[in-house]
């Protein structure tokens, strides 16, 4: 929806720049504010919450807004870069493709979803890939606001190596456990190009 308003607003570079603009922030910057703002003592949020009497709420030391809440922070960080991909993919469309389909008294639900989208599948395939590969790297997010906790309830894999490597000393299972990481990641890449046939389209 945001890479769409981009496209209707091709003119609008404030709005670029307010969209991408948490992705140009560190990882650590962007923790540092959410963990300030979801403060359960301090936290605006939580004030917000009690102004129109609802309870506070412990986003980052509950176990169960913890990982939602890291997820959240992280998709808004990422989201501006995602939809300027998406942009950039609109950008090199053919108006002509549009122009032959309006010719033919398509809508524009069907021009979307039997034109933009498959022209946009290669486009979307790195997004994806991206997305899911981004995913695994959440470690800077939830060192600064959660630390793995509360009771491991964000422990995640990328921590927990951490944790065998500098806490325990078992450099050696740590080791193992990054390359087994980057196998993974490796595989996964392979298996979304694979599936998406990335670089093709519907329309060839």
């Amino acid at each position: 929806m945001i890479a769409l308003m981009m496209h209707r607003l091709t003119r609008s570079t404030f709005l670029r720049g307010v969209v991408l603009s948490p992705y140009l922030v560190s990882n650590v910057v962007a923790a540092l504010v959410w963990l300030w703002i979801l403060d359960t003592q301090l936290g605006i949020f939580n004030h917000l919450l009690e102004s129109i009497g609802l309870e506070r709420i412990g986003f980052l030391t509950d176990e169960t807004w913890a990982i939602p809440t890291i997820a959240l922070i992280n998709v808004w960080r990422h989201m501006g870069y995602t939809a300027l991909l998406i942009f950039a993919g609109l950008q090199t469309l053919p108006e002509s493709v549009y122009e032959a389909a309006r010719t033919d008294g398509a809508g524009e639900t069907r021009i979307f979803f039997s034109i933009t989208l498959p022209l946009l599948r290669p486009i979307m395939a790195l997004v994806l890939i991206m997305t899911i590969i981004g995913s695994f790297q959440v470690f800077d997010t939830v060192a600064v606001t959660t630390g793995g906790g509360p009771a491991n309830a964000t422990n995640v894999l990328q921590v927990y190596i951490y944790d065998m490597a500098f806490g325990r000393f078992q450099f050696g299972y740590a080791s193992a456990m990054s390359v087994g990481l980057l196998i993974i990641l490796g595989i996964i890449t392979f298996i979304q190009f694979k599936l998406t046939r990335a670089g093709e389209t519907d329309l060839d």
